[in-house]
């Protein structure tokens, strides 16, 4: 079975940090997981570069991570996003599929 993953990238001001990753944590990623319906979700903070935090989630298929992020699901997340943050936290999105794993 394919392994889909959906990224968002956003670029978090330093002053906005502290409060983006508390929102973050507490109302969008467990709200976006339960409205795409993930298998499962995370996020990450950049160790290279702290201003970048990128949020994926899982999906079992990529019909179904199209399905999930081009329906009118994924529109009120994108309008709580915009309201919340405006231009001040630009961000990129990809559908990502898994085409090589390595295991040890």
């Amino acid at each position: 079975m394919a392994t889909v993953l959906f990224a968002v990238r956003a670029e978090v001001p330093e002053a906005e940090r502290a409060r983006f990753d508390h929102w973050y944590e507490t109302d969008h990623l467990p709200w976006a997981k339960r409205e795409f319906g993930a298998r499962r979700a995370w996020r990450c903070w950049s160790r290279s570069d702290p201003g970048v935090h990128v949020a994926f989630y899982e999906f079992d298929s990529l019909a179904a991570a199209e399905a999930a992020t081009s329906s009118e699901k994924v529109k009120p997340l994108v309008a709580d996003f915009d309201r919340v943050w405006g231009d001040r936290v630009p961000r990129r999105r990809a559908i990502l599929e898994i085409v090589q794993e390595i295991a040890s």
